[in-house]
């Protein structure tokens, strides 16, 4: 591969930031492999100090070991920690709720600020979530959060709110987006460039499926216990949803031969494709701090843009996948969480 290149960077609210999030899903569950708290800050540090200066989710215990490790850092005003706040159940969205809400994130992260508290809301029936953004809105006003995004919030409630609350309000709505996942084409992208709004976006590595690791391997065994909560998520959206395996195989030849090209890896070519999208802000890529980290490989999605030919090569596989039709048949981002 080709010598790593500077981080990309981007605005976010008060936040410049990297392109490339460490997304900290991982820490849900020993599902995934586990490594002590002390090797999991190591890893952070790594990242930190490779220019990966933001940290997202909320997942087990990433915000209290997150909290720890900023406050242990040399220069944590410059590393930014993204949070959630779910609601799965009905609630009433008063302002004591939301508040104690905000302040349970700020005490497991040890902050006197939530740098970017992201908003999902289960029931769209439910319209408590315009009473809750308020409410955040108002806190934010306050101090106590320096910027708000969503949540796998589909293209016309994103953009109901964002109508509703008016421009800067909402600064980002973190939805899956890959090559074979394109669904905030459909609506989403409009909604964006509307209320410049930038997608934070999970799912680009389908699970680490899409990399040169698959590249001329059977299809794996859906239940088999070698495979990790996100590798069953996304194999099931390969071969059920968009296409067969056989097909999946098809794009990942046509991406090793781009890949070749610009001397990168299979994992960089489905990372720009993605980021070469103007409303994408950044790609989460989930790391297993202290059992498997990529840092240096990821920065070869950067430095480089895709060719016209390259692009055509890839829709041309697209075009024979369920690809453009998953919104129709999964529904819009974040339907697949609300089914």
């Amino acid at each position: 591969m080709t010598n790593p290149s500077p981080l990309e960077t981007f605005r976010l609210g008060p936040f410049t930031t990297p392109r490339i999030w460490t997304g900290l899903w991982q820490l849900s569950s020993n599902a995934w492999g586990s490594a002590s708290v002390p090797k999991i800050r190591q890893g952070m540090q790594r990242h930190v100090s490779e220019g990966y200066t933001a940290f997202a989710d909320h997942y087990g215990s990433a915000e209290i070991i997150f909290g720890q490790f900023r406050e242990s850092a040399d220069s944590p005003e410059t590393i930014v920690g993204a949070t959630k706040w779910c609601v799965f159940q009905r609630i009433d969205p008063s302002r004591a709720i939301v508040e104690a809400a905000v302040q349970e994130r700020m005490e497991r992260m040890r902050t006197k600020r939530v740098d970017l508290l992201q908003f999902h809301w289960q029931d769209y029936t439910d319209n408590g979530y315009i009473d809750a953004l308020g409410h955040l809105l108002d806190l934010k006003a306050e101090g106590k959060i320096a910027a708000i995004g969503l949540c796998n919030f589909d293209a016309i409630h994103t953009d109901e709110i964002c109508t509703e609350f008016g421009p800067n309000a909402i600064v980002s709505n973190q939805v899956q987006f890959s090559v074979i996942d394109t669904r905030p084409l459909h609506g989403m992208a409009d909604v964006c460039q509307k209320h410049g709004l930038k997608l934070l976006t999970y799912g680009t590595l389908c699970g680490g499926f899409l990399s040169d690791t698959w590249l001329g391997r059977p299809e794996p065994d859906l239940y088999s216990e070698n495979m990790s909560p996100s590798q069953r998520k996304y194999l099931d959206m390969i071969v059920k949803a968009w296409g067969t395996w056989e097909l999946f195989q098809s794009l990942l030849s046509v991406l090793r031969t781009i890949a070749d090209h610009h001397g990168r890896s299979i994992a960089n070519i489905a990372t720009r494709w993605v980021l070469d999208h103007s409303f994408v802000g950044a790609v989460l890529i989930g790391a297993r701090l202290g059992v498997s980290e990529h840092p240096d490989e990821n920065k070869g999605a950067f430095g480089f843009r895709l060719r016209d030919e390259d692009n055509a090569a890839i829709e041309a596989v697209l075009d024979r996948s369920n690809g453009r039709r998953i919104i129709t048949l999964i529904g819009d981002c974040g339907a697949e969480y609300r089914q």
